[in-house]
């Protein structure tokens, strides 16, 4: 998340503003009483805090503005007999997102491959999504870790600001390479949201439920955990309303020591009346080593 690079933010007017900055970006989703995005802020109705000290807000996107979003996708053989499911609720949260969204998949059963060929490796094109959804087939082990590795990887390589992931899993793991602190520290140096969902047997053996809710938690995202197949219909559309809710908030923080180290931020909107809102984004960040 702590970025070294010419920024181009693209908006819907087709703005474009390039700054040379070291840039720390947040996803924040804004919920009113009711649980629902609040949209129609602006960055002056938002305060951001690191490490207690307030910072100046240097970049905003308001919300429902194009994402860069990855689906992840357990493959392995334990989800044989869910994947008519699942293909049918993922294509229910692409009818759901943004159309001009960039796009990819990752599926991984005893190893991750990204669905996309090389030549376009991002798309917004919903048949070609949905072709790769329908063409693979469930078998094998399971390597959730280096599918995550890899889409936080990809997921890098967006044009979008705001950038999202979507994991789809029973939780185990029984065939990775990398371990999960890998994992979770690359969540943390990226400014994506990770939204899981994990769907499993009751006596499933290699079920883990706490490695869906760690990765979400770490990110400011949201672990669901279905009763039934039947409610995965309406957890897809859901997340692909509270991507199109996020507003992206960058600034440079005023502590421009490269150690390593994690900071804490904090950041508060207030609605028109002055109400405090409910703010959903990650606790802090990673900032950057020394070169």
């Amino acid at each position: 998340m702590f970025l070294k690079y010419v920024l181009s933010v693209f908006l819907l007017s087709q703005f474009t503003l390039s700054v040379d900055v070291d840039l720390v970006v947040f996803n924040v989703t804004v919920l009113g009483d009711d649980g629902r995005p609040v949209t129609g802020l602006t960055d002056k109705d938002f305060r951001v805090y690191e490490d207690g000290r307030e910072e100046k807000i240097k970049i905003f996107q308001p919300e429902d503005t194009p994402a860069t979003v990855g689906l992840v996708i357990d493959n392995s053989g334990s989800m044989s007999n869910k994947r008519k499911d699942v293909v049918t609720a993922a294509l229910a949260f692409l009818g759901a997102s943004h159309p001009q969204d960039e796009m990819f998949i990752v599926n991984f059963n005893r190893k991750p491959w990204l669905a996309l060929p090389p030549s376009h490796p991002f798309t917004s094109d919903r048949s070609e999504l949905r072709a790769t959804l329908t063409e693979t087939r469930a078998e094998g082990t399971t390597a959730l870790y280096d599918a995550l590795k890899l889409a936080l990887d990809h997921l890098n390589q967006g044009s979008r600001q705001r950038k999202a992931l979507i994991v789809l899993s029973d939780g185990g793991d029984n065939a990775s390479i990398a371990k999960l602190d890998d994992v979770l520290r690359l969540a943390q140096q990226s400014s994506a949201t990770i939204y899981s969902i994990g769907i499993y047997d009751p006596f499933q053996k290699d079920r883990n439920p706490s490695v869906l809710k760690r990765i979400a938690k770490v990110t400011g995202g949201e672990a669901f955990f279905p009763n039934t197949l039947e409610s995965l219909h309406s957890i897809w559309p859901r997340i692909a309303s509270a991507i199109r809710g996020q507003y992206t908030i960058g600034y440079v923080s005023s502590n421009a020591a490269h150690n390593g180290e994690y900071r804490r931020v904090k950041i508060t909107a207030k609605g028109k009346r002055g109400k405090m809102l409910d703010i959903r984004t990650r606790t802090g960040y990673l900032a950057a080593g020394k070169p």
